[in-house]
């Protein structure tokens, strides 16, 4: 089953992307090849950008604060595992604490070294990192895949509390959701929302043997999906078959 997530606020979208981003870095770094390292840096640079928005820390250590709250309320309800409840917890205020401690953006302790900022400038020029342009940068690529691995781990330690309050809040936002599953009809799918009941998060799994690619809108009161096929072009065309998918709301 292929998975798909669809945000519905601008805060959950800035998380995913993060989330990606992350979860990019985390498949490049590991790896051998200057090119790939290359990238890793690259992704290094998108993930400052996005969570270069001045209230990201401060919304991110508030969504801990509020889950934290909420867990703490269920203490001493006998239907909640109490060890359970305690692990959760106690991984809400690592990710909590680590993130307090971050000064300024994620990311900033890298605005200060010069020659990074120098591969920064360019990078978003095509071709804009040849050996003529940056030898300094050509330089280190030809250094021993540990090397350059190293200081890749060094260049990402700053972002790492970013990376760990994301994962912490979006597998809260992602466990509070139950799967059930749902029918497309000639290959459209609406639902409506429930009233007073703020939804964050659209999940959907869909057979890959299907040939369909899901086309996703929504909002506070209803959510649409149409089921789509490529044609030779590239071109998206509804699919007018029934089919069916297993839908989660993450409230």
């Amino acid at each position: 089953m292929v998975l798909y997530e669809y945000p519905f606020n601008e805060s959950i979208r800035t998380m995913l992307r993060l989330e990606h981003l992350f979860d990019r870095l985390g498949q490049l770094i590991p790896r051998e090849t200057p090119l790939d390292h290359h990238f890793a840096l690259v992704t290094i640079f998108e993930i400052m950008d996005v969570a270069s928005r001045a209230d990201l820390k401060s919304d991110l250590l508030k969504e801990l604060e509020r889950h934290k709250a909420q867990l703490n309320s269920y203490r001493g309800n006998p239907a909640i595992a109490e060890d359970a409840l305690n692990e959760v917890v106690a991984r809400i205020d690592h990710a909590y604490s680590g993130l307090n401690q971050l000064v300024g953006k994620a990311g900033h302790v890298l605005t200060t070294n010069d020659w990074l900022m120098s591969i920064r400038s360019r990078i978003s020029i095509p071709g804009g990192t040849c050996e003529f342009d940056l030898p300094a940068y050509y330089t280190w690529q030809q250094f021993l895949p540990a090397r350059r691995r190293n200081d890749l781990m060094q260049w990402t330690q700053s972002l790492m509390p970013l990376a760990e309050g994301l994962q912490v809040l979006l597998g809260l936002l992602r466990d509070s959701g139950a799967p059930h599953k749902v029918a497309a009809q000639a290959g459209q799918f609406q639902q409506s929302l429930a009233a007073g009941r703020v939804y964050q998060l659209l999940r959907m799994k869909l057979d890959p043997s299907l040939g369909l690619i899901p086309e996703i809108s929504g909002h506070r009161l209803m959510i649409n999906i149409r089921l789509m096929r490529q044609d030779e072009e590239g071109r998206l065309k509804l699919a007018a078959q029934d089919a069916s998918f297993e839908l989660t709301l993450c409230a």
